[in-house]
């Protein structure tokens, strides 16, 4: 039988904070690229919570969004607040399940210690202060219809864009110095990369329970090509020269699509693969296909500049279908 794994950052869904007429909208093109993918797991990313009588927070949006599908009724995970509990104000992960959630774990600063940096260029001086990651990893354990366990962990990455710099903003994207953009964009890069770090600990440490464990890694990883945060999450023999450490290596499932088919995000007229799904060999063992739902995606940059709302998400869901036993 087959297993189908699927991705889609869904674009601050719920951004609109009770705009039922916006989020209609948004529901009549999303929805149907949902039932489109067909997956058995669904990560998503960017699901913005929406606020309930008592300072209560919910994901209504999505629940308005999953009505009518099989989605609806699948196990779910999603991230939650410093506070727990409750869902963060915006850019929730969330994993749908077909099959029970055996466990569950978010993971933020707790495997990689945040690490402490002087700003150079902040207008008044500050102290070294700590530098977090702005959104955690998401981890769930399912078990496959052949009765052996499945590790999901979804990640969105920080966007590479500058970190903010005390005193060094004159307006939004307008900065006052070149150092200050230069300083913005390296935070933003310890972000991004630690995040990443974290991931891979939390890989490392699947592996080290099982060798041969079955490890999906998917979501919006903000990268493309051989950037640094792939790189660290796919471990590569090249990378670390030790052939012993090959079975800790993950695969990214697109380099099996044609290159004119690997993007998942239009930026400016340039196509990039920002969206990923990432197995381990195990799981490599059961691959049969893939796809990215690109066709109808549209241009981000060429959108925000022309100050249009689009209905879509900016990033294309990306499915891998597996093959394995029914037990």
């Amino acid at each position: 039988m087959t297993f189908r794994i699927a991705t889609f950052n869904l674009e601050n869904l719920g951004e609109a904070d009770g705009n039922e007429q916006d989020l209609a909208f948004r529901i009549q093109a999303l929805r149907p690229q949902l039932l489109r993918l067909e997956a058995d797991v669904l990560c998503l990313q960017e699901v913005n919570a929406q606020t309930e009588p008592g300072h209560q927070r919910s994901l209504r949006s999505l629940e308005a969004l999953l009505q009518d599908t099989p989605y609806a009724g699948f196990n779910r995970a999603a991230t939650t607040s410093a506070s727990g509990g409750k869902p963060r104000d915006v850019q929730n992960l969330v994993i749908l399940s077909r099959p029970p959630i055996l466990e569950s774990r978010e993971y933020l600063n707790d495997l990689v210690d945040r690490p402490s940096y002087r700003l150079a260029t902040a207008d008044p001086a500050a102290d070294a202060a700590p530098v977090s990651w702005d959104r955690p990893v998401l981890y769930a354990r399912i078990t496959l219809p052949d009765g052996s366990p499945l590790h999901i962990v979804n990640l969105h990455l920080r966007a590479p864009l500058p970190s903010f710099i005390p005193g060094q903003k004159q307006e939004a994207f307008v900065w006052k110095s070149v150092e200050g953009w230069a300083e913005g964009t390296f935070v933003a890069e310890i972000k991004r990369t630690g995040q990443a770090l974290e991931a891979r600990f939390v890989i490392d440490r699947l592996f080290d329970a099982d060798p041969t464990a079955a490890i999906v890694v998917l979501g919006d990883f903000n990268a493309d090509g051989r950037e640094a945060p792939l790189k660290i999450l796919r471990g590569d023999v090249d990378e670390t020269g030790n052939a012993t450490l090959a079975g800790r290596a993950l695969t990214p499932i697109e380099l099996t699509l044609p290159a004119d088919r690997r993007f998942s995000v239009l930026h400016f007229g340039q196509a990039l693969m920002l969206d990923h799904i990432m197995v381990s060999r195990s799981m490599l063992a059961r691959f049969r296909k893939a796809d990215i739902h690109n066709e109808l995606l549209t241009d981000e940059l060429v959108a925000f500049f022309a100050g249009r709302r689009d209905a879509d998400s900016f990033h294309a869901p990306v499915v891998a279908e597996f093959a394995v036993d029914g037990g």
